[in-house]
């Protein structure tokens, strides 16, 4: 039997991005029968809609679309950016939700995972993400919400997760798990 494949969207594109630490991590926790494969959002284009309409259409729109279309499910992982998301994932979100009516998010269970420095810990990263991921049909999962406050002090100083840290994941990983289970039967 063939691994679901979830695909994991770090939504930073900085070298050293916490984001992409605690995608890596993730990564790790896949349970048996799943496979979590990190997704490039680096070099998409900014989105223009007349690619679409008169072309030509990128070939990384056609390489990101066609990836994001094989996956079972998603789970996007944020830092907060003035209160809000990234433009990189914003951008890789309106890519794969165009052209209209071909949008490849549309039923997959979701997950948000979001994170800052500050004691906030990407709250309005996370709830701007699901406002987004609603009106791409996607189920994202309610319970449990996953906000990192002050994700620059979970890391040690070779960049690995605290075990406090790793056990909170696990169980938002888990808890994904079962979501997509009810979700995608």
């Amino acid at each position: 039997m063939m691994n679901k494949t979830i695909g994991l969207f770090a939504g930073s594109l900085r070298k050293e991005s916490y984001s992409k630490k605690l995608a890596k991590a993730i990564a790790e926790m896949a349970p048996e029968g799943f496979e979590f494969k990190l997704i490039s959002l680096g070099n998409l284009p900014i989105y223009n809609q007349d690619f679409d309409d008169h072309g030509p259409v990128p070939e990384e729109y056609i390489k990101f679309r066609n990836e994001v279309k094989s996956l079972k499910g998603l789970i996007f992982i944020t830092p907060e950016y003035n209160r809000s998301i990234p433009g990189v994932l914003k951008n890789a979100i309106d890519v794969g939700s165009r052209p209209k009516g071909e949008s490849v998010w549309n039923g997959k269970p979701g997950a948000v995972f979001s994170s800052s420095p500050g004691n906030l810990s990407g709250f309005g990263a996370n709830h701007h993400l699901r406002q987004s991921l609603v009106s791409l049909i996607v189920s994202v999962m309610q319970q449990p919400e996953v906000y990192l406050a002050k994700v620059h002090e979970v890391f040690d100083e070779n960049g690995k997760i605290n075990e406090r840290t790793l056990g909170f994941l696990q169980k938002a990983v888990d808890a994904y798990i079962e979501w997509f289970k009810k979700i995608a039967g």
